[in-house]
């Protein structure tokens, strides 16, 4: 693509534009402050990576997957304030995820151990798991607001944290994997992934291109039930003091 192309792409970011300014939706600035940084953020990464794969340097690998997971921590831990510890409970559910992907992958020899792999699957599973986390998180804090009451009274009749929780723990979880469960049902039928699709846009073999997203979708899933379990159960303890008593949010 041609920068001439790439700039005549705009197109597609006046029309959001004009669509705000006439119905008044207030969102310009965001949408063009996001363009502004998606633009500068992507060239930067672009060269960055161009150094990383020519370098092949596993300590340059490993700072990019250390920079994702740091930006993926930071951006997560909003959406659990109210959890102790959270930054650090996200961290190592991202790390956790990331050496389980990474050490089938390269440990079973299904992708090489270079830079040209390990550091985009390694941002489609934390940006996942990112995104997981938020879900979890976002489900978890409300449902245990909505039935403080009950867990209370699952408290006082003698029973342990785990059992007063139970349940909003296991509703938070599987509400947080439902988008990527569903995503996968219609794949194919509703949508072509984008890996796929670049892949074929980029002159590869269509059954080929298959076979990877087939790969990205199942370490996707992958991701999504390993990291509400563990996030969960990392997050649930710090929701009760050494009495077994509910704190207050």
């Amino acid at each position: 693509m041609s920068y001439w192309a790439l700039s005549l792409t705009l197109i597609f970011v006046l029309i959001p534009l004009l669509l705000s300014k006439t119905l008044n939706l207030g969102l310009g600035r965001d949408m063009t402050v996001a363009t502004i940084r998606s633009i500068i953020q992507l060239l930067a990464v672009g060269y960055v990576l161009k150094f990383v794969f020519d370098s092949e340097s596993l300590i340059y690998i490993f700072l990019m997957v250390a920079l994702m997971i740091g930006a993926a921590t930071q951006n997560a831990q909003k959406k659990g304030a109210a959890i102790q510890g959270i930054a650090w409970k996200i961290a190592s559910t991202l790390i956790f995820v990331e050496v389980l992907t990474q050490g089938i992958l390269i440990g079973f020899n299904i992708t090489p151990a270079t830079a040209q792999y390990i550091i985009p699957i390694s941002g489609m599973v934390i940006g996942n798991s990112m995104v997981l986390s938020i879900l979890f998180l976002n489900r978890f804090t409300a449902e245990v607001e909505d039935h403080q009451d009950q867990t209370e009274l699952i408290l006082s009749l003698g029973g342990t944290p785990k059992q007063a929780i139970h349940r909003q723990l296991i509703n938070s979880i599987k509400a947080s994997m439902i988008p990527t469960i569903e995503s996968q049902k219609t794949v194919g039928l509703v949508q072509l992934p984008g890996m796929m699709s670049g892949q074929i846009i980029a002159g590869a073999d269509p059954i080929q291109a298959v076979q990877f997203q087939l790969l990205i979708m199942f370490l996707l899933l992958t991701t999504a039930a390993v990291t509400s379990v563990f996030l969960g159960y990392l997050s649930y303890p710090t929701l009760f003091n050494k009495r077994m008593q509910l704190l207050k949010g």
